[in-house]
């Protein structure tokens, strides 16, 4: 009894730890929404900002995505990582600097097939300045960054 009584406790434990990091990979609001409501279809094939609906929603690493159209949204759902952003919605720039700041949906580039998106345009412009290496500076701090919560960086 006592046994089934630890590994009950212990079992909760888990489940408890799990939902508190949930969300910590991707950047999202109070409501779970990630880019600010921009449409992640839409960066691709209008190549330009679009706000998303609460009409069209799909959920994906614990993200709730908004889409300006339900083709869009079907779109994204055929393949998520397709249209995911890259540092779970973090700023690009910021994770080259190991660091997670939240995004201004506008400040966005794609570069070979992937979103990146920044804190807004000023940084979006210092990003562009070396995209590869910042590239290459984000990757390998995502390695260690990418499970903290922002407020632990």
């Amino acid at each position: 009894m006592r046994h089934t009584i630890k590994a009950i406790t212990a079992a909760t434990l888990l489940a408890a730890s799990t939902i508190a990091v949930s969300g910590v990979e991707t950047a999202t609001d109070a409501n779970d929404v990630i880019l600010a409501g921009h449409d992640t279809v839409a960066y691709f094939t209008e190549n330009k900002p679009v706000v998303g609906s609460e009409r069209y929603t799909a959920q994906h690493d614990g993200a709730v995505y908004r889409f300006a159209s339900a083709a869009n949204r079907d779109q994204f759902r055929a393949n998520p990582a397709k249209y995911a952003p890259a540092y779970g919605g973090y700023c690009a720039f910021g994770a080259s600097l190991g660091k997670k700041f939240d995004v201004d949906g506008k400040a966005f580039k794609i570069v070979e097939g992937r979103l990146y998106v920044n804190k807004n345009l000023d940084v979006l412009q210092t990003w562009k300045k070396d995209i590869p290496g910042n590239i290459l500076k984000a990757e390998g701090q995502w390695l260690q960054i990418g499970e903290v919560a922002p407020g632990d960086l």
